[in-house]
Protein backbone atom coordinates (compact mmCIF):
# COMPACT_ATOMS: atom_id res chain seq x y z
CA UNK A 1 0.00 0.00 0.00
CA UNK A 2 3.12 2.19 0.01
CA UNK A 3 2.11 5.15 2.36
CA UNK A 4 0.77 3.76 5.87
CA UNK A 5 -2.78 4.17 6.68
CA UNK A 6 -3.44 7.18 9.23
CA UNK A 7 -6.85 7.47 11.53
CA UNK A 8 -7.66 10.51 12.36
CA UNK A 9 -10.24 12.70 14.20
CA UNK A 10 -11.08 15.85 13.27
CA UNK A 11 -11.11 18.80 14.80
CA UNK A 12 -8.91 16.86 17.77
CA UNK A 13 -8.44 13.46 18.84
CA UNK A 14 -9.28 15.27 22.49
CA UNK A 15 -12.88 16.67 23.04
CA UNK A 16 -16.29 16.89 25.04
CA UNK A 17 -18.20 13.60 25.10
CA UNK A 18 -21.21 15.53 23.50
CA UNK A 19 -19.38 16.69 20.62
CA UNK A 20 -19.41 14.99 17.70
CA UNK A 21 -16.10 14.34 15.77
CA UNK A 22 -15.30 13.39 12.11
CA UNK A 23 -13.48 9.79 11.73
CA UNK A 24 -11.02 9.65 8.37
CA UNK A 25 -8.99 7.51 7.07
CA UNK A 26 -6.21 8.10 4.57
CA UNK A 27 -3.87 6.19 2.87
CA UNK A 28 -5.87 2.90 1.74
CA UNK A 29 -6.03 1.58 -1.89
CA UNK A 30 -8.79 2.51 -3.94
CA UNK A 31 -12.09 0.81 -3.33
CA UNK A 32 -9.87 -1.01 -0.38
CA UNK A 33 -12.43 -3.50 1.91
CA UNK A 34 -12.20 -2.40 5.30
CA UNK A 35 -13.40 -2.86 8.75
CA UNK A 36 -13.81 0.08 11.35
CA UNK A 37 -14.28 -1.39 14.72
CA UNK A 38 -14.55 1.09 17.91
CA UNK A 39 -13.08 -0.13 21.91
CA UNK A 40 -13.53 1.79 25.00
CA UNK A 41 -12.87 -0.17 28.66
CA UNK A 42 -15.03 1.61 31.01
CA UNK A 43 -14.07 2.16 34.92
CA UNK A 44 -15.26 -1.48 35.97
CA UNK A 45 -13.51 -2.50 33.58
CA UNK A 46 -16.27 -3.55 30.66
CA UNK A 47 -15.39 -3.37 26.93
CA UNK A 48 -17.49 -1.82 24.89
CA UNK A 49 -16.93 -2.37 20.84
CA UNK A 50 -18.82 -1.39 17.52
CA UNK A 51 -17.55 -2.30 14.13
CA UNK A 52 -18.63 -1.70 10.98
CA UNK A 53 -17.38 -2.52 7.25
CA UNK A 54 -16.62 0.35 5.13
CA UNK A 55 -15.30 0.08 1.10
CA UNK A 56 -12.50 2.83 0.54
CA UNK A 57 -13.16 6.02 -2.31
CA UNK A 58 -11.30 6.29 -5.39
CA UNK A 59 -8.36 7.69 -4.41
CA UNK A 60 -7.99 5.10 -1.06
CA UNK A 61 -9.56 7.49 1.43
CA UNK A 62 -12.81 7.22 3.91
CA UNK A 63 -14.85 10.19 5.45
CA UNK A 64 -17.70 8.77 8.29
CA UNK A 65 -19.28 12.06 7.41
CA UNK A 66 -19.89 11.03 3.97
CA UNK A 67 -19.10 7.42 3.22
CA UNK A 68 -21.68 4.23 4.13
CA UNK A 69 -21.15 1.83 6.31
CA UNK A 70 -21.82 -1.85 4.32
CA UNK A 71 -23.34 -3.32 7.29
CA UNK A 72 -21.71 -4.30 10.89
CA UNK A 73 -23.15 -2.52 14.55
CA UNK A 74 -24.90 -0.13 12.06
CA UNK A 75 -25.21 0.51 8.24
CA UNK A 76 -25.75 4.02 6.18
CA UNK A 77 -24.28 7.00 6.25
CA UNK A 78 -23.57 7.44 10.43
CA UNK A 79 -20.77 9.84 11.05
CA UNK A 80 -20.94 9.25 14.93
CA UNK A 81 -22.35 5.38 14.32
CA UNK A 82 -19.03 3.87 16.18
CA UNK A 83 -19.86 5.69 19.33
CA UNK A 84 -23.51 5.01 19.68
CA UNK A 85 -23.50 1.73 18.75
CA UNK A 86 -21.00 0.33 21.38
CA UNK A 87 -21.94 -2.80 23.45
CA UNK A 88 -20.83 -4.84 25.69
CA UNK A 89 -20.39 -8.92 25.54
CA UNK A 90 -21.61 -9.29 29.06
CA UNK A 91 -25.44 -8.10 28.08
CA UNK A 92 -27.64 -5.46 30.45
CA UNK A 93 -24.62 -3.05 30.70
CA UNK A 94 -24.92 0.59 30.82
CA UNK A 95 -22.27 2.60 30.02
CA UNK A 96 -22.02 5.77 32.77
CA UNK A 97 -19.05 7.87 33.98
CA UNK A 98 -18.89 7.44 37.42
CA UNK A 99 -15.17 9.64 37.68
CA UNK A 100 -16.29 13.43 35.62
CA UNK A 101 -12.03 14.09 36.05
CA UNK A 102 -10.67 11.37 33.82
CA UNK A 103 -11.64 11.01 30.20
CA UNK A 104 -13.26 7.75 28.02
CA UNK A 105 -10.48 6.79 25.68
CA UNK A 106 -11.91 5.30 22.67
CA UNK A 107 -10.07 3.59 20.30
CA UNK A 108 -10.60 3.51 15.99
CA UNK A 109 -8.96 0.86 14.62
CA UNK A 110 -8.91 0.11 10.73
CA UNK A 111 -8.69 -3.89 10.50
CA UNK A 112 -7.84 -5.17 6.62
CA UNK A 113 -11.13 -6.78 4.69
CA UNK A 114 -15.04 -7.55 5.68
CA UNK A 115 -13.51 -10.93 7.70
CA UNK A 116 -11.79 -11.62 10.33
CA UNK A 117 -10.16 -8.50 11.74
CA UNK A 118 -6.67 -10.24 11.95
CA UNK A 119 -4.89 -7.52 9.95
CA UNK A 120 -4.77 -4.10 11.91
CA UNK A 121 -3.81 -1.34 9.46
CA UNK A 122 -4.02 1.50 11.25
CA UNK A 123 -5.34 3.01 14.39
CA UNK A 124 -5.91 6.30 16.74
CA UNK A 125 -7.21 7.28 20.30
CA UNK A 126 -10.29 9.93 20.83
CA UNK A 127 -10.13 11.07 24.50
CA UNK A 128 -13.68 11.96 25.38
CA UNK A 129 -14.42 14.10 28.22
CA UNK A 130 -17.25 15.29 30.58
CA UNK A 131 -15.70 18.03 31.70
CA UNK A 132 -14.35 21.24 29.49
CA UNK A 133 -11.15 22.73 30.38
CA UNK A 134 -11.55 25.29 32.83
CA UNK A 135 -14.63 23.83 34.59
CA UNK A 136 -14.29 22.99 38.97
CA UNK A 137 -15.52 20.52 40.61
CA UNK A 138 -16.74 21.04 44.17
CA UNK A 139 -17.84 18.29 46.81
CA UNK A 140 -20.91 19.94 48.49
CA UNK A 141 -21.92 19.15 51.96
CA UNK A 142 -23.80 21.70 53.10
CA UNK A 143 -26.51 21.38 55.37
CA UNK A 144 -28.13 17.98 54.25
CA UNK A 145 -27.13 18.56 50.83
CA UNK A 146 -25.52 15.43 49.31
CA UNK A 147 -24.21 17.64 45.87
CA UNK A 148 -21.75 18.03 43.55
CA UNK A 149 -21.26 21.92 42.10
CA UNK A 150 -20.01 22.71 38.30
CA UNK A 151 -18.83 26.23 37.52
CA UNK A 152 -17.66 27.15 34.42
CA UNK A 153 -14.35 29.22 33.89
CA UNK A 154 -15.16 32.74 34.15
CA UNK A 155 -16.95 35.62 36.17
CA UNK A 156 -20.22 34.91 34.44
CA UNK A 157 -22.76 35.45 35.84
CA UNK A 158 -24.05 32.28 34.33
CA UNK A 159 -27.46 30.37 34.51
CA UNK A 160 -28.21 27.83 37.19
CA UNK A 161 -29.31 24.53 36.87
CA UNK A 162 -30.32 21.67 39.18
CA UNK A 163 -29.97 18.17 37.82
CA UNK A 164 -31.65 15.41 39.02
CA UNK A 165 -31.79 11.80 38.10
CA UNK A 166 -34.01 9.23 38.62
CA UNK A 167 -35.20 6.30 41.20
CA UNK A 168 -31.75 4.34 40.81
CA UNK A 169 -30.31 7.02 43.18
CA UNK A 170 -26.89 8.04 43.61
CA UNK A 171 -25.16 10.64 43.07
CA UNK A 172 -25.04 10.69 39.12
CA UNK A 173 -22.32 13.89 37.47
CA UNK A 174 -21.77 13.36 34.06
CA UNK A 175 -24.74 14.90 32.94
CA UNK A 176 -23.81 17.82 34.98
CA UNK A 177 -20.58 18.49 34.36
CA UNK A 178 -21.15 18.32 30.51
CA UNK A 179 -24.25 21.26 30.85
CA UNK A 180 -21.19 23.14 32.94
CA UNK A 181 -18.94 22.52 30.22
CA UNK A 182 -21.66 24.32 27.98
CA UNK A 183 -21.88 27.22 30.58
CA UNK A 184 -24.50 26.54 33.19
CA UNK A 185 -23.46 26.81 36.71
CA UNK A 186 -25.29 22.85 37.81
CA UNK A 187 -25.69 21.63 40.77
CA UNK A 188 -25.63 17.39 40.72
CA UNK A 189 -28.37 16.71 43.47
CA UNK A 190 -28.37 13.06 45.07
CA UNK A 191 -32.12 12.54 46.54
CA UNK A 192 -32.00 8.67 47.54
CA UNK A 193 -29.48 5.80 47.78
CA UNK A 194 -26.61 7.59 48.48
CA UNK A 195 -24.10 7.85 51.44
CA UNK A 196 -26.99 8.00 54.42
CA UNK A 197 -29.58 8.91 52.62
CA UNK A 198 -31.59 5.44 52.26
CA UNK A 199 -32.48 3.05 49.42
CA UNK A 200 -36.15 4.23 49.55
CA UNK A 201 -37.07 6.69 51.06
CA UNK A 202 -40.69 6.38 53.05
CA UNK A 203 -41.03 10.37 52.09
CA UNK A 204 -39.01 12.91 50.18
CA UNK A 205 -39.33 16.62 51.51
CA UNK A 206 -39.50 19.58 49.62
CA UNK A 207 -37.56 21.44 51.83
CA UNK A 208 -34.29 19.50 50.86
CA UNK A 209 -34.73 20.34 47.24
CA UNK A 210 -35.62 23.93 48.47
CA UNK A 211 -32.45 24.28 50.21
CA UNK A 212 -30.33 23.26 46.89
CA UNK A 213 -32.24 25.78 45.10
CA UNK A 214 -31.22 28.50 48.31
CA UNK A 215 -27.42 26.91 47.64
CA UNK A 216 -27.56 27.42 44.23
CA UNK A 217 -28.75 31.09 44.31
CA UNK A 218 -26.35 32.06 46.77
CA UNK A 219 -23.52 31.45 44.26
CA UNK A 220 -21.97 34.55 43.13
CA UNK A 221 -21.25 33.34 39.65
CA UNK A 222 -25.36 32.20 39.20
CA UNK A 223 -27.36 34.87 37.34
CA UNK A 224 -30.03 35.56 40.04
CA UNK A 225 -33.26 35.86 37.62
CA UNK A 226 -34.31 32.00 38.07
CA UNK A 227 -33.06 28.81 38.34
CA UNK A 228 -33.69 25.99 36.04
CA UNK A 229 -34.37 22.24 36.78
CA UNK A 230 -34.08 18.92 35.10
CA UNK A 231 -34.72 15.61 35.67
CA UNK A 232 -34.90 11.99 34.32
CA UNK A 233 -37.78 9.22 35.33
CA UNK A 234 -38.31 10.23 39.03
CA UNK A 235 -36.13 12.83 38.91
CA UNK A 236 -38.88 14.37 36.23
CA UNK A 237 -41.33 14.57 38.59
CA UNK A 238 -39.63 16.09 41.05
CA UNK A 239 -38.57 18.71 39.08
CA UNK A 240 -41.65 19.36 38.26
CA UNK A 241 -42.71 19.56 42.23
CA UNK A 242 -39.89 21.63 42.35
CA UNK A 243 -41.50 24.47 40.18
CA UNK A 244 -44.74 24.20 41.38
CA UNK A 245 -44.24 24.64 44.69
CA UNK A 246 -40.82 26.92 44.99
CA UNK A 247 -41.09 30.13 43.72
CA UNK A 248 -37.06 30.20 42.80
CA UNK A 249 -37.43 27.89 39.76
CA UNK A 250 -38.24 29.45 36.69
CA UNK A 251 -37.63 26.93 33.75
CA UNK A 252 -38.08 23.19 34.12
CA UNK A 253 -37.02 19.80 31.81
CA UNK A 254 -39.09 16.68 32.58
CA UNK A 255 -37.58 13.34 30.68
CA UNK A 256 -39.42 10.42 30.56
CA UNK A 257 -41.50 11.57 33.42
CA UNK A 258 -44.87 12.15 34.54
CA UNK A 259 -47.41 14.82 35.59
CA UNK A 260 -47.86 13.15 39.14
CA UNK A 261 -46.07 11.98 42.00
CA UNK A 262 -44.48 8.94 41.55
CA UNK A 263 -43.70 6.09 44.21
CA UNK A 264 -42.70 8.20 47.22
CA UNK A 265 -44.47 10.63 49.31
CA UNK A 266 -43.78 13.83 49.09
CA UNK A 267 -44.09 16.77 51.74
CA UNK A 268 -44.67 20.21 51.13
CA UNK A 269 -45.13 22.94 53.28
CA UNK A 270 -47.90 21.79 55.63
CA UNK A 271 -49.40 18.60 53.07
CA UNK A 272 -48.20 15.60 51.59
CA UNK A 273 -48.44 14.78 47.60
CA UNK A 274 -49.42 10.70 48.05
CA UNK A 275 -47.53 8.50 45.40
CA UNK A 276 -49.71 7.63 42.75
CA UNK A 277 -51.36 4.13 43.21
CA UNK A 278 -49.51 1.23 41.80
CA UNK A 279 -48.92 -2.51 42.75
CA UNK A 280 -45.95 -4.18 42.22
CA UNK A 281 -48.09 -7.13 41.44
CA UNK A 282 -48.83 -5.79 37.85
CA UNK A 283 -45.24 -6.37 37.04
CA UNK A 284 -44.28 -9.08 34.30
CA UNK A 285 -41.05 -11.35 34.37
CA UNK A 286 -39.89 -12.82 31.01
CA UNK A 287 -39.38 -16.41 31.55
CA UNK A 288 -36.42 -16.07 28.80
CA UNK A 289 -34.40 -13.01 30.15
CA UNK A 290 -35.22 -12.39 33.77
CA UNK A 291 -36.11 -8.85 32.40
CA UNK A 292 -38.87 -6.87 34.66
CA UNK A 293 -41.61 -4.83 32.66
CA UNK A 294 -42.90 -2.09 34.82
CA UNK A 295 -45.47 -0.33 32.13
CA UNK A 296 -48.81 -1.77 34.00
CA UNK A 297 -47.62 -1.60 37.55
CA UNK A 298 -49.56 1.84 37.96
CA UNK A 299 -53.48 2.36 38.27
CA UNK A 300 -54.72 3.99 34.79
CA UNK A 301 -54.11 8.00 35.24
CA UNK A 302 -57.40 9.02 33.58
CA UNK A 303 -59.18 7.61 36.89
CA UNK A 304 -60.29 10.97 39.57
CA UNK A 305 -59.49 8.01 42.42
CA UNK A 306 -55.87 8.88 41.21
CA UNK A 307 -55.72 12.34 40.84
CA UNK A 308 -54.73 14.08 44.40
CA UNK A 309 -51.39 12.70 43.39
CA UNK A 310 -50.86 14.96 40.46
CA UNK A 311 -48.79 18.12 40.59
CA UNK A 312 -50.78 21.24 39.91
CA UNK A 313 -48.61 22.53 37.43
CA UNK A 314 -50.44 24.96 36.05
CA UNK A 315 -50.00 26.89 39.35
CA UNK A 316 -46.58 27.63 38.59
CA UNK A 317 -45.11 30.52 36.55
CA UNK A 318 -42.23 28.32 35.39
CA UNK A 319 -41.88 27.44 31.62
CA UNK A 320 -41.75 23.57 30.80
CA UNK A 321 -40.21 21.13 28.61
CA UNK A 322 -41.27 17.66 28.11
CA UNK A 323 -39.55 14.80 26.27
CA UNK A 324 -40.51 11.37 26.14
CA UNK A 325 -39.57 8.41 24.17
CA UNK A 326 -42.21 6.21 22.62
CA UNK A 327 -40.74 3.17 22.89
CA UNK A 328 -39.72 3.88 26.76
CA UNK A 329 -40.65 -0.22 27.96
CA UNK A 330 -39.98 1.21 31.79
CA UNK A 331 -43.16 2.87 32.05
CA UNK A 332 -45.58 5.10 29.62
CA UNK A 333 -43.90 7.75 29.84
CA UNK A 334 -45.42 9.57 26.54
CA UNK A 335 -48.94 8.61 27.78
CA UNK A 336 -47.86 10.72 31.02
CA UNK A 337 -45.98 13.40 29.19
CA UNK A 338 -49.56 14.05 27.09
CA UNK A 339 -51.26 13.88 30.16
CA UNK A 340 -49.33 16.56 31.54
CA UNK A 341 -49.35 18.82 28.54
CA UNK A 342 -52.27 18.64 27.53
CA UNK A 343 -53.40 19.81 31.67
CA UNK A 344 -51.24 22.78 31.06
CA UNK A 345 -52.70 23.71 27.20
CA UNK A 346 -56.32 23.72 28.94
CA UNK A 347 -54.89 26.47 31.37
CA UNK A 348 -54.00 28.61 28.11
CA UNK A 349 -50.14 27.48 29.11
CA UNK A 350 -47.72 27.56 26.11
CA UNK A 351 -45.67 24.35 27.02
CA UNK A 352 -42.86 22.87 24.70
CA UNK A 353 -42.81 18.98 24.23
CA UNK A 354 -41.35 16.78 22.16
CA UNK A 355 -41.75 12.76 21.76
CA UNK A 356 -39.64 10.59 19.51
CA UNK A 357 -39.84 7.18 17.95
CA UNK A 358 -37.75 4.64 18.65
CA UNK A 359 -36.43 6.31 22.24
CA UNK A 360 -36.37 4.30 25.18
CA UNK A 361 -36.27 5.48 28.79
CA UNK A 362 -32.85 6.23 29.27
CA UNK A 363 -32.36 9.27 27.50
CA UNK A 364 -29.12 10.35 28.47
CA UNK A 365 -26.05 13.15 26.20
CA UNK A 366 -25.62 12.42 22.93
CA UNK A 367 -23.59 9.25 22.21
CA UNK A 368 -23.94 7.04 24.97
CA UNK A 369 -24.73 4.12 23.53
CA UNK A 370 -28.25 2.82 23.91
CA UNK A 371 -28.77 0.57 27.40
CA UNK A 372 -32.22 -1.46 26.55
CA UNK A 373 -31.63 -3.17 29.76
CA UNK A 374 -29.82 -3.23 32.85
CA UNK A 375 -29.80 -3.78 36.61
CA UNK A 376 -31.75 -1.04 38.66
CA UNK A 377 -29.53 -0.43 41.67
CA UNK A 378 -32.25 0.46 44.00
CA UNK A 379 -34.98 -2.95 43.09
CA UNK A 380 -31.94 -5.17 42.19
CA UNK A 381 -33.68 -6.60 39.10
CA UNK A 382 -33.06 -5.92 35.60
CA UNK A 383 -35.22 -3.49 34.08
CA UNK A 384 -36.26 -3.00 30.26
CA UNK A 385 -35.83 0.28 29.57
CA UNK A 386 -36.65 0.17 25.77
CA UNK A 387 -35.39 1.76 22.85
CA UNK A 388 -34.08 1.26 18.75
CA UNK A 389 -30.56 2.06 18.25
CA UNK A 390 -30.38 4.67 15.75
CA UNK A 391 -33.93 6.39 16.52
CA UNK A 392 -32.35 6.57 20.22
CA UNK A 393 -29.31 7.94 18.89
CA UNK A 394 -31.12 10.39 16.79
CA UNK A 395 -33.17 11.18 19.64
CA UNK A 396 -30.40 11.63 22.45
CA UNK A 397 -28.65 14.57 20.01
CA UNK A 398 -32.26 16.70 19.42
CA UNK A 399 -32.74 16.42 23.11
CA UNK A 400 -29.66 17.67 24.20
CA UNK A 401 -29.55 20.67 21.92
CA UNK A 402 -33.20 21.64 22.83
CA UNK A 403 -32.87 21.25 26.83
CA UNK A 404 -29.70 23.57 26.29
CA UNK A 405 -31.77 26.21 23.96
CA UNK A 406 -34.58 26.11 26.40
CA UNK A 407 -32.66 26.91 29.62
CA UNK A 408 -30.63 29.55 27.56
CA UNK A 409 -33.82 31.16 26.29
CA UNK A 410 -35.55 31.17 29.66
CA UNK A 411 -32.73 31.80 32.24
Amino acid sequence: AGMAVQVTVLPSPRCLFDDPVQICVAGLLPQQAVTLRASLVDESGELFQAHARYRAGSSGELDLSRSPALGGSYSGVEPMGLLWSLQSKAPYKRLAKRNVLTPFCVDFEVYEGHGDMSHLLGKCTNERWFIGEGVKRISVREGRLKATLFLPPGPGPFPGLIDLYGSGGGLVEYRASLLASRGFVTLALAYMAFEDLPAMPEILELDYFEEAVNFLQKQQQVKDTGIGVLGLSKGADLALSMATFLPGIKAAVSISGSGFNSFIPLRVDGFTVPPHPYDLGRMKISDESGLVDFSDVLDDHRDPATWDCRIPMERSLAKFLFLSGLDDTNWKSDVYCQDAVQRLQQHGRKVEFCSYSGAGHLLEPPYLPLCQASIHKVLGVFVHWGGQWREHAKAQEDAWHRIQAFFWKHL
